[in-house]
Parts: structure tokens; sequence; C-alpha cells
């Protein structure tokens, strides 16, 4: 079964994912900050990760970079609450992203999405 990891600071944000996630019959995991994902065995085990852009410590955009020095390759689903930073969207793109979504976004546009990443092939990876 794919694991969907969700890496956001609203606690909010995580239960309302994890349960809509679930719904559709698939894994979750749910982490506060990027640096718990990190020290979680999860990087290398996620199918899709669903990752805000701006969190305490280390943003999305950092992990992003991070992950790709570490060839940790995940497709990732943006999420922001900050729609107009153009600076933060160009950062996000990736031949990993696959989703770029504004909150508040539909429980579609995220589960169309997940189904996007988990269809993303490993010689797409890179």
């Amino acid at each position: 079964m794919p694991i969907i990891s969700i890496v956001d600071d609203d606690i909010s944000i995580r239960k309302s994912l994890d349960r809509l996630i679930r719904s559709a019959g698939l894994k979750v995991l749910v982490f506060a900050s990027a640096e718990e994902f990190l020290n979680s065995a999860q990087p290398r085990k996620a199918d899709c990760l669903i990752l805000d852009i701006q969190l305490p410590g280390m943003s999305g955009i950092e992990l992003l970079h991070y992950l790709k020095t570490q060839k940790y390759k995940v497709p990732i689903i943006f999420i922001t609450a900050h729609g107009s930073d153009e600076q933060a969207r160009s950062e996000a793109a990736s031949d990993w992203t696959v989703a770029y979504l504004i909150k508040p976004f539909s429980g579609e546009e995220l589960l169309d999405a997940v189904n996007t990443a988990l269809m993303w092939k490993p010689n797409n990876k890179g």
C-alpha cells in the first residue's frame, strides 16, 4: 500500500488531510516539521510527500533541496497559504514537484494530485 507522508505545522491541516487521504484507502503518516520527517524512517519509504512551504525550522523548499542532495526521490505536492509568493512557487518548481496547491484547496484537487504523484515513474525521477 502506498505511503503518503504529510509535513505541515498546523495540526488541523494534518488531521484533515490525514482523514481525507485515509478515506481514499491510502496509508498516511503525519509530521509537524521537516526535521521530524527526516528523523523518522520515512524519507526513503514515502511514495508521496505533501509538504507545506512555510514550516518552523527547515522550510519545505529547504527540505526539497536536502532530499535531492541525499537522492531521496519522492514526488512532492507543495501546499501553501501564501499563494501570492511567486518566489516560493519558483523555488518549489522541480522535476519532483507534481502540484503546488494554495490553501484552501478542495479535497478533490488534493486527491487528484496524490493520484498523479503515485503514477510518477522511477524513470521520470531526477
